[in-house]
């Protein structure tokens, strides 16, 4: 059975996700050996394909203009959990939220993570319902995430990606490893204990994800996970690039094969190829910020109207797109809370 069709627990603790739309870029360094590597292991990135019902095909990627994709992680296939998604029900909350951005003209990528807590309205449910973001996805799978983020920054998303972690371990180790710069030494409280130095260190699969997930033993909190994340995405990317890595191609796209559903269509991927791959060279992160708020007894994370509207700017521009003045349920939360000081109640009718 597909580990991304069972159902599990609630989760609490996402890693990894946006490699995969850069891991493929490895494929054109290799020319023509590398398209015939493609081809021969079509039927592994056959089985990731999973349109949405009634979502518009983009041909953003095959008319070669930048293209947008949110990628949704589920902590699947780590100790032991499993999802219970599919794209057409409910599924448990994808705590890993990231627009990724793809610019062949400027030559650039640009990866946005949405802390999983931030207050949304949760676009498509049957009445008003504002939450954490991360439970879009629980109560209508890609097509409800994609439908909240999009609204919450007034951005199109061309494509999807949902990724487990079952896979993560394999892929980082097929690539050799990552490389990251820890700042300051911690013991994690996953995979009994493991001590990570302060400074730069070379992690193989088992200890990037625990060094990712980290989250309890750090003073930032979620913001600090995704900093991990992003310098482990960042070294996956430039190991997955080296032509040594067509080597491993086989095995990475094994695991890609049971770790991942998206509508990107083979063709798509081909396209990604020839004409988006310089653009992988040239990654940068940026987190949409929040502060720290009260609403009845949860805790959530409340983005200003000024940081709403600096980040939609943003991937707007990155799309080639123009600004446009960001008018939704958060703008207008935000006016109604007026008097809201940081760590206080949010009040929401």
């Amino acid at each position: 059975m597909d580990p991304l069709s069972r159902k599990r627990p609630p989760v609490r603790h996402r890693g990894l996700k946006i490699f995969l739309l850069f891991l493929f870029l490895v494929v054109a360094t290799g020319g023509a050996y590398a398209a015939r590597v493609f081809y021969q292991t079509k039927s592994s990135i056959d089985k990731t394909y999973n349109p949405i019902d009634d979502k518009k095909v983009s041909t953003t990627i095959q008319d070669k203009k930048p293209f947008s994709i949110l990628l949704l992680g589920v902590d699947t296939g780590a100790d032991g959990r499993i999802d219970q998604g599919s794209t057409n029900q409910g599924a448990a909350n994808s705590d890993t939220i990231i627009v990724a951005t793809v610019n062949p003209t400027t030559n650039k990528v640009t990866m946005t993570s949405i802390p999983r807590d931030t207050v949304a309205e949760i676009v498509g449910r049957p009445q008003q319902d504002v939450e954490k973001i991360n439970s879009a996805y629980n109560y209508g799978g890609e097509k409800m995430a994609i439908a909240t983020v999009s609204q919450l920054l007034n951005v199109p998303l061309d494509y999807y990606m949902t990724i487990n972690m079952g896979g993560l371990e394999k892929i980082v180790d097929a690539v050799g490893g990552v490389d990251v710069d820890n700042p300051f030494a911690f013991t994690s409280s996953y995979t009994g204990g493991q001590h990570f130095p302060k400074g730069e260190q070379h992690l193989n699969g088992s200890m990037a994800l625990a060094y990712a997930r980290m989250r309890h033993e750090d003073a930032t909190g979620d913001y600090g996970r995704q900093k991990r994340q992003q310098q482990v995405i960042k070294s996956i990317i430039k190991n997955a690039l080296s032509v040594g890595t067509l080597t491993h191609l086989q095995k990475l796209l094994d695991s890609v094969s049971t770790n991942m559903r998206t509508d990107l269509t083979t063709d798509d991927m081909l396209a990604i190829f020839s004409n988006y791959r310089s653009a992988a060279k040239n990654v940068a992160s940026q987190t949409l910020q929040g502060q720290d708020a009260w609403i009845g007894d949860g805790a959530y994370q409340v983005p200003t109207t000024a940081e709403l509207q600096k980040i939609s700017d943003s991937i707007r521009t990155a799309l080639g797109l123009s600004k446009e003045t960001l008018n939704n349920e958060n703008t207008k939360l935000n006016t109604q809370n007026a008097n809201f000081q940081p760590g206080g109640e949010y009040y929401i009718p």
